[in-house]
């Protein structure tokens, strides 16, 4: 069987290139490891900017009708001090990846890609002008290749490398019921090792995502009891005011996700013929909540250029839109981590609040239209 071009990977970026690529005509392979539906550790925010390419893919008002209430406000929580933006402003909405995952994935079916689900990539190599790859038993031809597998994956001819260093970040996600977060607020956590966000998502839920240093959780380890992700969250909601009032009576749904260490940063986008998209191309830190906007709308980029026979400018294209979110990203990163940056740029905002919507769109959310009034 032979196909314009395989995919690895149906999570948000395959699927949407998947979509895009096959309405365009293209003959598509689709191939996932994992079954669906699945938890991920990776937050659930869809920024505003990225609703045109779930338009284009067919699954703009199904988003809309899953999706927990509309993000108005940004806010930051840092020890005892919670700051919320002046303004209310259209910055987005929350979808679990269980259900966000399938939602795209049948839209790129839908289109006429071909899903091989579950399968492992056995073997790809060079085969003239294309690729032929052996998947779960089953031989294929692909012209061109797209990896999008995440940047996560332990194992696999994707896998990235890993050295471990004080510095890794470990990342830890969950599911509560009730609690008492404002509604439409999504606030970044910035405690001591770390840093987060909370966000109301699909069924009534609120998500909070995190990620602590390695050095971080050892010490929070051995002063609090219980598992890592136990640990991880008696730390927050002891140094962390904001989430103590936002989680008191709430409910864990299911179990802590956790993962790591995770690098962001830009790595190859085009390699031995393959293109990377995704954040296995490239990631910014957590903390600007970018990360799976980043992944469609990077992939929405390759899948029209491909389409346009311009593949060859996909690194410049995807480094002039995405590499300022990283750096920014980086740099807000720092500040939350350390104590004396962390104190400095928290009195700055109480003193000039509008500054974390300049931050939020800086970290690349489109211009935010205003809320209409009540």
């Amino acid at each position: 069987m032979r196909y314009d071009a395989l995919i690895v990977g149906a999570g948000p970026a395959g699927s949407v290139a998947a979509r895009l690529l096959a309405q365009a005509g293209w003959q598509v392979a689709l191939a996932e490891r994992a079954p669906f539906p699945r938890r991920k550790v990776c937050g659930e925010f869809i920024s505003a900017a990225t609703l045109p390419v779930l338009a284009a893919c067919g699954v703009g008002e199904a988003f809309l009708a899953a999706a927990g209430p509309e993000v108005r406000r940004i806010g930051i929580y840092a020890g005892d001090i919670t700051l919320t933006a002046p303004r209310e402003k259209r910055w987005g909405r929350a979808l679990g990846r269980e259900y966000l995952d399938i939602l795209l994935r049948d839209a790129a079916v839908a289109a006429g890609a071909r899903l091989y689900q579950p399968v492992e990539i056995e073997s790809l190599k060079r085969n003239g002008d294309g690729f032929t790859c052996l998947l779960g038993g089953t031989e294929i031809d692909a012209h061109t290749v797209l990896a999008a597998c995440g940047s996560w994956n332990a194992r696999g001819m994707f896998a990235l490398p890993s050295n471990s260093a004080p510095s890794d970040l470990f990342a830890f996600k969950a599911h509560f019921i009730g609690g008492w977060l404002p509604q439409g607020l999504m606030p970044l956590l910035a405690f001591p090792g770390g840093y987060g966000g909370l966000v109301q998502t699909d069924g009534g839920r609120t998500s909070l995502s995190c990620c602590i240093r390695r050095d971080a959780l050892a010490e929070v380890r051995a002063r609090h009891a219980g598992r890592a992700a136990e640990a991880v969250l008696a730390h927050i909601m002891l140094t962390t005011k904001g989430v103590h009032e936002a989680l008191t009576g709430a409910m864990l749904e299911g179990s802590f996700l956790s993962t790591g260490p995770i690098h962001p940063g830009i790595r190859p986008l085009l390699q031995d013929g393959i293109f990377f998209t995704g954040n296995i191309a490239g990631e910014a830190h957590p903390i600007i909540a970018e990360g799976i906007s980043m992944a469609i709308q990077g992939s929405a980029l390759l899948a029209r250029l491909l389409i346009a026979h311009r593949g060859e400018d996909y690194a410049r294209a995807w480094r002039r839109r995405f590499a300022p979110r990283i750096r920014a990203a980086s740099l807000f990163a720092q500040l939350a981590m350390n104590g004396a940056t962390r104190t400095a740029a928290l009195g700055l905002l109480r003193t000039a609040p509008s500054l974390i919507d300049w931050g939020a769109r800086l970290s690349g959310k489109s211009p935010p239209v205003p809320a209409p009034s009540a």
